[in-house]
């Protein structure tokens, strides 16, 4: 193993780093069955060697940070299925390791780092894989949220990941709960809202939603994911603007979900080509989100010279 990276905020300072992409689909592409509430997650326990794979097929295409199959494992949706807190915990920690096991076994192919890990914290909606992470607005106030993802988040820090992505999150004031939540863990962490325009998916301006995260010390980027492509640009611009900050944006494919035909329709628009005005604008984490597989992660990293 090489010698310990620089630590991950200090890195976003010399240059771009490359994300990777959609863990479910490359999951997905060898032959693993998705369809489930816990998504990834459940191979956290059935095969977590498939989650190595997957990891280790980003970095080697030039990922430079892998973020954790833990997006949809929360100790409510694992108590759903008769894990006890002590293994939900266990098992947010694996996610870590596994991500770490792969960076392992990338530098011994010779891939060269250095390699990070970030540990993923969906939104409430995912725990409850109704769609309502799309929407937001659950019907909880900003400390009930807060008292909800504090036991995760920190069950996540304790595997010491180099960040806590904060990820696809809906609304502001899961946003307000996730900034509360993560004082005091020692881990930096990114914030990344999903969203429709110029709003999040739950319709509040997105000037307002980044300006939440300004002055938060343990946020080191803020940004968008799982979101249109045509979407990130205008929003990596406003998160520079009115933070200050580096900006993480991870766009989906631009293939949409026909949840009735449960199928994915129309193009996808997410290309390399785009990635220049993003880290013009200050986009220091670029990489893709749902469907958007090791091959564009590749050419990203080419065109970013990574």
């Amino acid at each position: 193993m090489s010698a310990a990276p620089p630590p991950f905020a200090a890195a976003l300072t010399t240059g771009p780093l490359v994300l990777d992409g959609g863990l479910s689909n490359q999951l997905e592409a060898a032959g693993h069955d998705l369809t489930d509430e816990l998504w990834s997650a459940r191979l956290l326990a059935e095969d977590p060697e498939a989650v190595v794979r997957a990891h280790l097929a980003y970095y080697e295409a030039g990922a430079r940070v892998v973020i954790t199959s833990s997006y949809q494992a929360t100790f409510e949706g694992l108590a759903r299925r008769g894990v006890g807190p002590e293994e939900a915990a266990a098992l947010l920690g694996r996610s870590v390791a596994l991500a770490r096991e792969a960076a392992r076994r990338a530098e011994a192919r010779g891939v060269t780092g250095p390699l990070y890990v970030a540990a993923s914290a969906g939104p409430y909606g995912a725990m409850l894989a109704d769609g309502s992470e799309y929407r937001g607005r659950y019907g909880l106030t900003v400390a009930e949220l807060e008292r909800w993802h504090r036991p995760r988040l920190a069950a996540l820090a304790a595997a010491r990941p180099d960040a806590l992505a904060l990820e696809t999150v809906p609304d502001t004031d899961e946003a307000r709960a996730l900034l509360r939540a993560v004082r005091g863990l020692g881990v930096p962490a990114w914030l990344s809202y999903s969203v429709a325009g110029a709003r999040t998916r739950a319709g509040q301006p997105l000037e307002e939603a980044f300006a939440l995260a300004a002055d938060a010390d343990e946020v080191i980027a803020v940004g968008v994911n799982c979101c249109a492509p045509e979407d990130a640009g205008p929003a990596v611009e406003l998160a520079a603007r009115v933070t200050g900050k580096p900006v993480v944006v991870y766009p989906n494919s631009g293939e949409r979900w026909d949840a009735r035909a449960r199928a994915w329709c129309g193009p996808a628009t997410f290309t390399a080509d785009l990635v220049a005005g993003w880290t013009a604008a200050g986009a220091r984490l670029v990489g893709g989100c749902c469907r958007v597989g090791p091959e564009t992660v590749a050419e990203v990293a080419g065109r970013l010279g990574a």
